[in-house]
């Protein structure tokens, strides 16, 4: 039984691992482009807006927020 328990502690380290390291995988070629400022403030514009798409689309969806329905 607590070979089980073990396994099951596997998992969650497994996602956090995982997860991380897709998350470099995708910045790791972004970050040559903050060294210069003319290509670093469209990115962190692009960053920005993508996480405000974001939150205002699951809002929407969500029904969170906003004007009520009539």
């Amino acid at each position: 039984m607590e070979e089980f328990w073990d396994n099951v502690l596997r998992y969650p380290r497994y996602m956090i691992s995982f997860t991380l390291g897709v998350l470099y995988t995708y910045v790791e070629p972004l970050i040559p482009l903050f060294k210069r400022p003319i290509t670093a403030v469209p990115l962190v514009g692009l960053a920005i807006s993508a996480l405000i798409f974001v939150v205002l689309t699951l809002q929407a969806m969500l029904g969170l927020g906003g004007t009520p329905a009539l």
